[in-house]
């Protein structure tokens, strides 16, 4: 079923050179969507117009049928529950405890100066287990690895109970071995029912893990299809013709 629509959406900063540039797709809720791009082709840009963490130039954004573009206050906030944002760098809380981080997850639905119920404690519990830190909770964030960060990070934006998670670049600050187990904890989640939009650099990890591609190039969609189909040349009309793949 399709979740979101992006329709001729574009983003320029200064009014003359766009970072987004009349872009369309949409999101099937079992979809698994890689970015692919040089940095600086609009992938991040992309991701903030979608939850309107920047405002988009023109065009429209579709969820659940109805545009979001004009939403503000309340029901801005209540959309943005849908959509979990997982970042390169994290966006931990360093010096408060794993479990403290995640239930941060729970705030679009509080009050200021509200309580977590047993419920959510209940369910940062659960998500902690999701990825493996059941042990972790109360560690405090900055005692862990990246790769527990991260991890960290997942269980927060599963505390949103989200239809959508856009991830950004969640591996590229992360060694092989940990990006490919966090691209494997993004695939499970999405095995549960849950859609991901995930910008990467790696064509290996886009392969492996999405089932529809994305590529960018200055702000312009270049390509949109199966992982599979992104053959030799495909990659250098991506990346340049002095790119190798690695």
């Amino acid at each position: 079923m399709n979740i979101l629509e992006v329709r001729e959406l574009s983003k320029s900063y200064d009014g003359k050179s766009f970072a987004v540039n009349k872009l369309s797709f949409s999101l099937d809720d079992q979809d698994f969507i890689i970015l692919l791009g040089l940095s600086g082709s609009g992938k991040s840009t992309l991701l903030r117009c979608i939850n309107r963490l920047i405002e988009p130039s023109t065009g429209e954004v579709i969820f659940a049928g109805q545009s979001i573009m004009t939403l503000k206050g309340a029901k801005l906030r209540h959309y943005r529950r849908n959509i979990a944002m997982v970042f390169q760098q994290f966006n931990l809380i360093k010096n408060l405890s794993v479990l403290t981080n995640v239930l941060t997850g729970r705030l679009g639905y509080h009050r200021l100066g509200s309580s977590y119920s047993k419920q959510e404690l209940d369910s940062a519990y659960h998500n902690l287990q999701r990825v493996g830190l059941q042990d972790f909770a109360a560690r405090k964030v900055k005692q862990l690895s990246g790769g527990q960060q991260q991890r960290v990070a997942i269980a927060r934006a599963l505390m949103q109970e989200p239809k959508i998670i856009l991830a950004d670049e969640p591996v590229a600050s992360l060694d092989p071995a940990t990006a490919d187990s966090i691209m494997q904890y993004l695939a499970e989640i999405n095995r549960d029912g849950i859609a991901v939009i995930c910008s990467l650099h790696f064509l290996s990890l886009a392969r492996r893990y999405g089932n529809r591609v994305l590529a960018l190039k200055d702000g312009h969609k270049v390509f949109e299809g199966l992982p599979s189909e992104i053959d030799k040349k495909r990659f250098k009309e991506i990346y340049g013709e002095e790119a190798e793949e690695i």
